[in-house]
């Protein structure tokens, strides 16, 4: 079985509390996009994963592909094995949602490839325990998403959006930047404001309303983000921000004519400057 797993970017990323155990609770909307690794799954006997692409992913249980099979496999009791192939395009470190991305298309193939009958809910909460991205990256489309990641809640997706997707600078630590996060200098973003404009098409309105509170927190660390987001800007970018926790940043244009212009030019600067769009799907099996 053949998957493709895709990206996601954060149109809006904000931080409304912190539990009592840490972890942040979040308001955001996401949206998964048409850049994508190339996931395989080939029946075995044994549990085995092998990467390849850019950039090259870790090939060993750590792997949240890997990860994701041996936890389905635990919680299910399914006696076979499963060798699995990643072809890496997503850049890691990046706030796009890579590996998780991985780990969605794993749960999803796997739960088919095994016939275990699970419920999207179900697979959603299995992927919950690996990553917070992960319950989005199994579901998909455009959508609010709450809490640490479990609630999420569908929103129509009228438009589909060109933009240039790209990680100007060295990956960034998730785990760094949600720990050097300060409440106290926070600029909100309008998020009910910003997810009415994406739903009607308004990029004017959209690009006042949206905002990510990490991107001043990782940009200290990595300045080569702001100079990003301006160059987009610079190059005909209706609106262009950091995704996740960083680095990597989008610009979304008017048309893929002004997108491709866009990338002729900022690529004389940066290396892999994905051009794609918005979409609905996150996983696609495109081959058995």
């Amino acid at each position: 079985m053949r998957l493709e797993a895709f990206a996601k970017i954060n149109w809006s990323l904000d931080i409304v509390g912190v539990r009592d155990d840490g972890y942040h609770l979040m308001d955001m909307i996401m949206q998964p996009v048409s850049l994508a690794d190339e996931v395989s799954l080939t029946a075995a006997d044994d549990m085995a994963i092998t990467t390849d692409g850019y950039p090259r992913a870790r090939a060993d249980g750590s792997n949240l592909a890997m990860r994701a099979a041996v936890a389905l496999r635990e919680l299910t009791g399914y006696g076979g094995g499963i060798h699995i192939h990643v072809h890496k395009r997503i850049p890691m470190g990046a706030g796009l949602g890579g590996g998780s991305a991985d780990a969605a298309a794993v749960l999803c193939g796997l739960n088919r490839m095994w016939d275990l009958g699970l419920t999207g809910n179900e697979l959603e909460g299995i992927g919950l325990k690996l990553g917070a991205d992960v319950p989005f990256l199994i579901r998909g489309g455009l959508a609010r998403v709450r809490g640490i990641g479990e609630i999420i809640e569908p929103h129509a997706c009228r438009n589909n959006y060109w933009m240039l997707v790209f990680q100007p600078c060295r990956g960034l630590s998730t785990r760094e930047i949600f720990e050097a996060w300060n409440p106290e200098q926070v600029h909100h973003p309008d998020t009910e404001a910003a997810l009415c404009a994406l739903e009607n098409g308004n990029l004017q309105v959209l690009s006042e309303k949206i905002g990510n509170v990490l991107e001043p927190v990782s940009a200290a660390r990595r300045p080569e983000i702001g100079e990003a987001v301006r160059a987009l800007l610079s190059s005909g970018a209706r609106l262009a921000a950091m995704t996740g926790s960083g680095s990597a940043v989008f610009g979304v244009f008017s048309s893929g004519t002004e997108a491709e212009k866009a990338a002729e030019v900022l690529s004389r600067r940066w290396k892999h400057i994905h051009i794609c769009h918005s979409q609905t799907d996150s996983v696609r099996i495109s081959e058995e």
